[in-house]
C-alpha cells in the first residue's frame, strides 16, 4: 500500500472515530435529559408573567420537556397562587412532587422538598435550562436571573392581598410578582440576594408585570419546572 493509501485509510479511520464519539456523546445527552426531572425554562411567556394561569404555566413546562426528551414525565410549574375570587391559595411546594430532581446534565439539585427548601444543590451552574444550558446571571450581558415564582422562602404562598403573583400568572401589566435568583447573587451579601425562589418582587414603569418590566431588573419571565413523577 503506498503512502498515499495510506494516508487516506488513516484519515478515514479517525473520521469513523469521531463519528462514532459523537454519537456515543448525543446518546447519552439524549438519555440524560430524557432522565431530567427538573429545569429552568429557557424562554418565558414572551408576554410577561402572563402565563395564562398555573395552567398555562404547567403546560409550558410540558412542551419545553417534550421537546427535549422528557415528555415522558408529568411537569408542573414552580409557582404559588394567592386566595382570590373564592379560590384558595396555591403552594409551590405542593404542586411538584417528591423527588428527587436532577438536571440536563444528570446533577441531584435536591433529594426531596424538604431539602429544597433547606440545604439544595441548585447554583447557576446547576439551575439548567431543559436544553442543559447555564441561564446568564448577574454580570452577563443580558441578566436574566430572576425566576417568578410568587413565593415564599419555604415554598408557599403569600396571604391574600398585596400582590406577588401578577394576578395569579394572568398580568403583563399592572401588580407584582415575587421573583427568585436562580444564580444565587444580587445586589447584596445577604439571605434574600441568595435565595433561589424569594428574593425581591417585580417592578417596572409598565406597571410591574410586563415583559419590559421583569427585563429591567434583570429577568426574562422565566421559572422553574419540576417533574412530579
Amino acid at each position: 500500500m503506498n503512502r498515499r493509501a495510506t494516508f487516506a485509510l488513516a484519515a478515514t479511520s479517525l473520521a469513523a472515530t469521531a463519528a462514532m464519539l459523537a454519537l456515543a456523546m448525543s446518546g447519552s445527552t439524549i438519555a440524560q435529559q430524557a432522565g431530567m426531572t427538573f429545569f429552568v425554562t429557557s424562554a418565558g411567556s414572551g408576554n410577561g408573567a402572563d402565563l395564562g394561569g398555573l395552567s398555562g404555566a404547567d403546560q409550558r413546562c410540558q412542551q419545553l420537556a417534550q421537546a427535549a426528551g422528557a415528555g415522558s414525565h408529568t411537569w408542573h410549574a414552580y409557582l404559588s397562587t394567592q386566595a382570590a375570587n373564592g379560590q384558595p391559595a396555591a403552594n409551590a411546594r405542593d404542586r411538584i412532587g417528591k423527588g428527587p430532581w436532577t438536571n440536563a446534565k444528570g446533577v441531584v439539585v435536591a433529594k426531596d422538598v424538604a431539602e429544597l427548601h433547606g440545604q439544595n444543590n441548585l447554583t447557576k451552574q446547576t439551575s439548567l435550562s431543559e436544553k442543559g444550558d447555564v441561564i446568564n446571571g448577574r454580570g452577563d450581558t443580558p441578566n436574566r436571573h430572576d425566576a417568578l415564582t410568587g413565593t415564599q422562602p419555604d415554598g408557599t404562598a403569600f396571604a391574600a392581598g398585596e400582590d406577588r403573583t401578577c394576578g395569579n400568572w394572568t398580568s403583563s401589566t399592572k401588580g407584582a410578582a415575587m421573583l427568585g435568583h436562580i444564580d444565587r447573587q444580587g445586589l447584596r451579601d445577604d439571605d434574600a440576594s441568595k435565595s433561589w425562589n424569594s428574593s425581591h418582587p417585580s417592578r417596572g414603569p409598565d406597571g410591574g408585570c410586563s415583559q419590559n418590566d421583569l427585563k429591567s431588573t434583570g429577568g426574562d419571565g422565566l421559572f422553574y419546572c419540576f417533574a412530579i413523577n
